[in-house]
């Protein structure tokens, strides 16, 4: 096999895991540090509330919310105790059509474990250390990870909120669900077949950069946030030498982040745009290179009814990139290309014990037929990543720290077609997958 075939082979295999990992739910920590129910942050987990939002604004302190925080008495300086949590999901996946010679029926126990580091470190600044163990990888690695420090002052006579942070992931320092870290779904399986492209804004750079960045929100309302990214490689050689990683960020990866929230009666409204550049050499940390232009749009809606509410969130990327080291490799037919992704969630949650949830997803992007090539289940016949579908779930939560779900995955396109589209006369629908799951915290 050929070097560079090799190296997006094992592109394709760390996209893969990237792309499966489960995101981080609830954390215990933060309620016993706060006082508060996890209800109060969340409606349920991991999506955010108003105050779960100014939590975490505020470097995940109560320090500057002490006439909003809706407890008396309560200790808000620094943890008396260390801020420790876990979580462990339990699932079982079964695929409409087996991947040729494997089992179906997949029972992964657990699918993931994380231990988390979580809550107030001193005034003013505190953080998430998330670390997971893999059922796949078999080890521990470090999962989504955001250190804070936050202040109040005034600008044009209304407050201004600002702060810093230190995190691994482009997006996760983000406060809606709407964004790729935090956005639906929020578990998923592992074990089935994945669509052969995504942006590099929706995963693949996730855990795998360093990254400092500042942020603001003025009159609580205007968000503004940058933030500067480094490949990392945790795993890999150090000092970095980008063998065998499709992605080596040349200088640095800027990340740009806008949103404007509003109230209007008992509604919620965020709109927004996000994105990042990337210049990158794949497989090595000098030579030609490939470069990634990410600009999105984002909204969120809110709106309670009784003790029942309901949330809606949205995405839109478009990604442009020139792959001149990719194409000069052979590892594409030409070097300009683009990919479009949208993603919509719509979730009812039914006394805080129930939630229902539909979304959908589209990828389209341009034909190449060696970057999109024929391979059994997970290929392209016809060298196209076009991918479309819908997810439908049902989530039980007899405690705030407990879910029983049922996801249900159908795809109308997979990897350019709905019928034979690896090429290998697998179909679309082949690929629709039934994830049951218990998850946990504590």
């Amino acid at each position: 096999m050929k070097p560079s075939r090799r190296l997006g082979s094992l592109g394709l295999s760390l996209l893969s895991v990237v792309l499966t990992s489960s995101k981080a739910m609830a954390v215990p920590s933060y309620a016993r540090q706060t006082g508060l129910a996890c209800n109060v942050c969340h409606n349920n987990p991991p999506e955010l509330t108003a105050f779960g939002r100014k939590f975490k604004l505020n470097a995940y302190t109560l320090t500057d919310l002490k006439t909003e925080a809706p407890i008396e008495g309560k200790d808000l300086s620094i943890n008396r105790f260390l801020p420790l949590s876990a979580m462990i999901l339990i699932a079982d996946t079964n695929i409409n059509t087996p991947v040729p010679s494997t089992q179906n029926g997949t029972v992964q126990f657990p699918q993931i474990l994380s231990i988390f580091l979580a809550g107030e470190f001193a005034p003013h600044a505190g953080g998430q250390v998330q670390v997971t163990y893999s059922h796949q990888s078999d080890h521990f690695t470090l999962d989504n990870t955001d250190l804070r420090f936050a202040q109040q002052a005034r600008f044009f006579s209304n407050d201004l909120l600002y702060g810093f942070t230190l995190n691994n992931s482009p997006t996760v320092d983000d406060l809606w669900n709407s964004t790729p870290s935090w956005g639906y779904p929020w578990i998923s399986p592992t074990t089935a077949p994945s669509p052969i492209a995504k942006p590099l804004l929706v995963g693949p750079l996730a855990q795998d950069v360093a990254g400092v960045g500042a942020y603001s929100m003025w009159h609580d309302h205007l968000y503004l946030g940058t933030s500067a990214y480094r490949t990392e490689h945790i795993g890999g050689p150090q000092p970095v030498n980008g063998t065998n990683y499709p992605i080596n960020i040349q200088g640095v990866a800027p990340y740009w982040r806008a949103a404007w929230q509003q109230f209007w009666g008992r509604n919620y409204l965020e709109v927004g745009t996000y994105g990042i550049h990337v210049n990158s050499t794949p497989g090595s940390v000098s030579g030609l290179r490939d470069s990634y232009t990410d600009p999105a749009i984002d909204a969120q809606y809110e709106r309670p009814f009784g003790q029942n509410s309901l949330t809606v969130h949205g995405t839109y990327v478009h990604e442009s990139s020139n792959l001149a080291a990719t194409f000069a490799a052979g590892n594409a037919a030409f070097p300009g290309h683009h990919l479009n992704t949208f993603r919509a969630d719509a979730n009812y949650h039914i006394h805080g014990r129930f939630r229902l949830t539909g979304a959908g997803f589209s990828t389209t992007g341009n034909t190449d037929p060696i970057l999109y090539a024929p391979a059994p289940a997970t290929g392209s016949a016809t060298g196209s990543p076009d991918t479309a579908g819908y997810i439908a779930q049902a989530g039980w939560w007899p405690r705030q720290n407990v879910e029983l779900s049922f996801q249900y995955t159908g795809y109308t396109k997979f990897n350019g077609s709905s019928t034979n589209y690896d090429g290998s006369g697998r179909n679309a629908s082949a690929n629709n997958t039934a994830f049951v799951s218990l998850w946990m915290s504590f």
